[in-house]
Order: C-alpha cells, then sequence, then structure tokens
C-alpha cells in the first residue's frame, strides 16, 4: 500500500474562502508539504489544524521530493499546498506531482495515488471580474524577470492583436510599472485589466490602456502592492 497525495487548494487572500473538504483533508493527512510554512500556519492556526508541516518549494533540492515521495511510499498520507491558491499553476508543486506520476509509471505495484481538492484560483477569479465575454483565454504565468521578456511581451501582444486572443498572466509590484510600459509599444490599442489583492479588504480591478492605468499608478503609487494578475485583450 501507499499513501496519497492530495493537491489542496488554499485561500488567495481571505482565510474564510477554504472548502468543508480542504479542512478535513489538512486535518486528517499525516504532512502538509508547504511552500512557506509560515504562510501556511497562518491559516492552519486560524482552523485549529495541528498537522505537522515540511516545507517544499522553488528552491528545493531533489532530494526533498525524493524524500515526500519515500513518505507517501511509507502510507503517509501528505496535503501539497501553496502560499495562495491552488497548487501546481504557475508553482514549484508542478515538479512533485510529475515526479509522483514519473514514479507511477515505474512501479505500477505501488502507486501512489493523487487526488485534488479544488477552490481558489487567482486566475478564475480575476476573470470573474474583468467583465471580459470570452469563452476561452491564454494563460502564461509569470513573465521572465531578464531574459526573453521582451519576447515574451511581444507574445503577448501577437497573441492579441493578431490572434484574437485574451491572454492572461502574473506580475509582482516591483515589475508592474515594467510590463505596462512593455504593453504601451504596441501600435495597436489594447485593453488591460488588472486584478490586484483579490479577496482581500483592499481588492481592486483597475481598467484602461496601458497609458491610463501607468498614470493611474502616478497617481496612486499606494496600489502597487500585492500580486497582479492582468489581463489583456482589444
Amino acid at each position: 500500500m501507499a499513501g496519497k497525495l492530495y493537491v489542496v487548494a488554499t485561500p488567495i487572500g481571505n482565510l474564510e474562502d477554504i472548502t468543508l473538504r480542504a479542512l478535513r483533508i489538512l486535518s486528517e493527512v499525516d504532512i502538509i508539504a508547504c511552500e512557506d510554512t509560515r504562510m501556511t500556519k497562518r491559516l492552519l492556526n486560524r482552523h485549529e489544524i495541528v498537522t505537522r508541516t515540511v516545507s517544499y518549494h522553488a528552491h528545493s533540492s531533489s532530494s526533498k521530493i525524493e524524500w515526500i515521495i519515500e513518505q507517501l511510499k511509507a502510507d503517509l498520507n501528505i496535503a501539497l499546498v501553496s502560499d495562495a491558491g491552488t497548487p501546481a499553476i504557475s508553482d514549484p508543486g508542478a515538479s512533485l506531482v510529475r515526479a509522483v506520476k514519473d514514479y507511477n509509471k515505474l512501479y505500477l505495484e505501488n502507486v501512489i495515488s493523487i487526488e485534488s481538492v479544488p477552490g481558489p484560483s487567482a486566475i478564475t477569479t480575476a476573470y470573474s471580474l474583468s467583465g471580459i465575454e470570452s469563452t476561452s483565454f491564454t494563460f502564461l504565468g509569470f513573465p521572465p524577470h531578464k531574459k526573453g521578456r521582451r519576447n515574451f511581451f511581444e507574445n503577448v501582444i501577437n497573441r492579441v492583436v493578431d490572434q484574437d486572443e485574451v491572454v492572461m498572466f502574473y506580475e509582482s509590484p516591483h515589475r508592474v510599472d515594467k510590463a505596462l510600459n512593455s504593453l504601451s509599444l504596441s501600435d495597436k490599442q489594447l485593453k488591460i485589466v488588472i486584478a490586484r489583492e483579490l479577496t482581500k479588504i483592499h481588492e481592486d480591478v483597475i481598467e484602461g490602456n496601458p497609458s491610463e492605468i501607468i498614470k493611474y499608478f502616478e497617481d496612486y503609487p499606494e496600489k502597487k502592492r500585492g500580486e497582479f494578475v492582468i489581463i489583456v485583450n482589444k
């Protein structure tokens, strides 16, 4: 027998945004693998959950993945959580899920089950507030910090202008100005929706063309806080 890996969605801001099933799973598993144990313990303490936590993040070594798989092989159940939202979407949790799947392909006699416990996601939350009437969108994760950044934004503009796509990506408060400046280089008029601080007290949804939003942040620099979801369309 092997244990089960639960991929558990947690709140993106408001700690009340968690399902009853997620709370039960987090209470019942043997270990919770967290992107940041300090962030996760805020949620666990709020709901009086005392399950053991271990760190698993983007800088974890391959030996950490091997250790987690060994615990699963030993019939322990583990919940994978990110700092906020659904794990494995633009998130290091994807590497762990892939590693478990690869293990299962090699050792069919001791398969580790993987089960999703769905819930909040910044992508769907932002899109639901955008008012964009489209049946599809393209999500590109975080832009590169340095190398490839120019190509990333050229790709965004081409997808929106030439292929009539709605494109979504994440951005940090330290680089949102650069992202908007890159989008403003398009000779076609782009429409931008920026969602920030989703589900929190200071939740904002800002709309306009790149120049208008650049001006908005110049007038209200305090608004450049939190993580951003940027939606581009025409």
